[in-house]
């Protein structure tokens, strides 16, 4: 498929997802959340899990989302036991297969599909769900000789159960977002949905306009940090707490399963666990969500959803623990000037790591760090201290080390960061020495060379 030139800026088309989103809760009544949890996976390119009793809506929620754009291939499946992979990936070259070439005919197949929708998906028999697994991770057909890129963005799986064996784990982790959709027997909401039955016979709407598939794309690769006009933008100290709530998360997650498994081993049952893969493409999430309000800079808004990946969609009890570790972590630092003091430790950091590259900057005086990623807290502190009078090269690692001794942690997180620090700059002036004693064992071997050759 042709790439079509972008015409739109990133704030027209963020409005055109906005108004899809709303469009589609206009239709599937009562699942605003689900929808937009469902754009964060379309826009970061990733796989999601819808799990619901029957006749909840399941299909129709993955048809409508996917009517809204246009100039992209939807492959459509319900799975079965019975099926083979070429169901998926398209039938078998009976000619090259009587010669032991496995290669499959994709043309219309999952494999030349933007989008896919595969329907009771734990209904497919083992051999299949480990053919997906590649396709679905790797964005490649890999079967037997037959090597193929495969043009998926997004698909969509539902089901309205979770089998558990070795593969269906491994199919469970290709999809980074998952949602349960409980009925809702609100009385309002019963009367919601007749209506629009009645109006559209739960068939997909036809949306008033719809978004081309390359304004999509477009997007995906700003979140992605694939575009080279378009940065968004996350604060050093914003990351570090996105991930202070992440690991309070989990912890909480954690010691919740203790507790509901008292009793048990702990082998009897498996602990939470966030795979730093996970952790790593709740980047892309927090570009995506600062992207569908139109900001090119990530907030505490956005860390704030980060659920959407970590937690079920459609669990309470999930989300309200991890809101639980955002405002935990939020509040501690907000009220002890924790977030600057995190910032000032992580622009030290980086210093260090400038240093350890480039040694030179150990030869300047440090009152001129100004124009290194150090921040005016340790300018402030460096003239308090020295008068504002630079000493003698000499005296810079001194000083350094004691900007770190008098750092006084507001907080156990900013602590444990300050330790991290202090064990960075032990490392770093350990291998300047250690190279400085080198570079003065080559020097005196070359000078005795030097000697013992001017003797007659």
């Amino acid at each position: 498929m042709d790439q079509q030139p972008i015409l739109l800026s990133v704030e027209e088309i963020a409005l055109k997802l906005k108004e899809a989103a709303q469009f589609i809760g206009q239709r599937v009544v009562n699942r605003d959340e689900v929808i937009e949890q469902a754009f964060c996976a379309l826009l970061t390119g990733e796989h999601m899990l819808l799990q619901s009793r029957t006749g909840v809506g399941k299909t129709l929620l993955a048809e409508q989302i996917f009517a809204m754009f246009e100039g992209a291939r939807v492959f459509r499946i319900q799975a079965s036991k019975e099926q083979q992979p070429d169901s998926y990936f398209g039938g078998l070259d009976l000619e090259l297969l009587k010669r032991g070439i496995l290669k499959h005919n994709t043309e219309g197949s999952l494999v030349e599909s933007e989008f896919g929708f595969i329907d009771e998906i734990f209904d497919a028999n083992d051999f299949t769900l480990r053919a997906l697994l590649s396709l679905l991770n790797e964005r490649r057909l890999l079967r037997g000789t037959h090597h193929q890129p495969a043009r998926i963005h997004t698909v969509i799986a539902a089901t309205n159960y979770l089998r558990v064996s070795e593969v269906t784990e491994a199919i469970l982790d290709r999809f980074l977002y998952k949602a349960l959709i409980l009925p809702d027997k609100d009385p309002y909401v019963q009367f919601k949905i007749a209506q629009k039955y009645l109006l559209h016979g739960g068939k997909p709407a036809q949306p008033p306009r719809t978004i081309p598939f390359a304004e999509l794309k477009y997007m995906h690769t700003i979140i992605t940090g694939n575009n080279p006009t378009i940065t968004i933008t996350i604060r050093p100290e914003d990351l570090y707490f996105a991930n202070l709530v992440i690991a309070h998360f989990e912890h909480l997650r954690n010691r919740a399963l203790r507790e509901s498994n008292r009793g048990r081993k702990a082998d009897d049952y498996r602990e939470f666990y966030i795979s730093p893969r996970t952790q790593a493409k709740s980047l892309d999430l927090l570009r995506a969500l600062a992207l569908l309000r139109a900001r090119t800079s990530v907030t505490h808004e956005d860390i704030s959803k980060l659920y959407f990946i970590f937690a079920t969609v459609g669990v309470p009890e999930e989300i309200a623990l991890f809101k639980k570790s955002f405002e935990t972590i939020e509040n501690s630092l907000t009220s002890s000037n924790g977030f600057e003091q995190i910032a000032t430790l992580l622009a030290f950091e980086t210093l260090l790591q400038h240093i350890r590259h480039d040694r030179s900057i150990l030869e300047q005086p440090l009152g001129e760090l100004a124009t290194t990623p150090i921040r005016r807290t340790f300018i402030e502190w460096f003239k308090e201290t020295f008068g504002g009078v630079d000493k003698t090269v000499a005296h810079n690692r001194r000083q350094l080390e004691q900007f770190i001794t008098d750092f006084v942690p507001a907080t156990e997180e900013v602590r444990e960061l300050k330790l991290a620090v202090e064990r960075l700059m032990t490392r770093v002036f350990q291998e300047i020495e250690r190279d400085q004693a080198r570079e003065a064992e080559r020097r005196l071997r070359r000078q005795e060379q030097y000697t013992s050759q001017q003797e007659p």
